[in-house]
């Protein structure tokens, strides 16, 4: 499977386990394993290194304490459809973590910015000294 230029995976990096699924289905649901198990061994995989950690940060808790992610998938009442949408959630989350975030670079208020803040703070302090502390003598 292409990813990205540069990032394919190989079929036997992929695992599935077909199990029962259980919701509408009728004696379907009782008989076929439908529902999909994909795991994928993030640590063992042909994909770059940086790729990786930022796959593991993705997964979350979908990510065991082995480094295997676990999709599973029993949305569909058929075993190719559920096998379709665990492999296109994969690819999803793999061209997530394929995109290298931004780095963020740090800027600074303009004057105006800065003179627009402390007049709206000027503003703010008059209006809520005025209040209360009225003196009996100013008549």
């Amino acid at each position: 499977m292409q990813f990205t230029v540069g990032i394919a995976l190989h079929e036997h990096e992929i695992d599935e386990r077909f199990v029962r699924a259980s919701g509408p289905g009728g004696q379907n649901v009782n008989k076929v394993a439908t529902a999909v198990e994909l795991r994928f061994n993030v640590g063992a995989s042909s994909l770059p290194a940086e790729v990786k950690t930022r796959l593991t940060v993705l997964a979350g808790s979908r990510i065991t304490t082995d480094g295997v992610l676990v999709l599973d998938s029993r949305e569909y009442r058929t075993q190719g459809q559920n096998r379709e949408a665990a492999r296109a959630r994969l690819v999803a989350l793999i061209q997530q973590a394929a995109v290298r975030p931004r780095t963020r670079r740090p800027t600074k208020p303009g004057k105006a910015a800065k003179e627009r803040r402390l007049t709206s703070k000027k503003r703010r302090a008059d209006v809520k000294g005025a209040r209360g502390r009225h003196n009996v003598n100013d008549d």
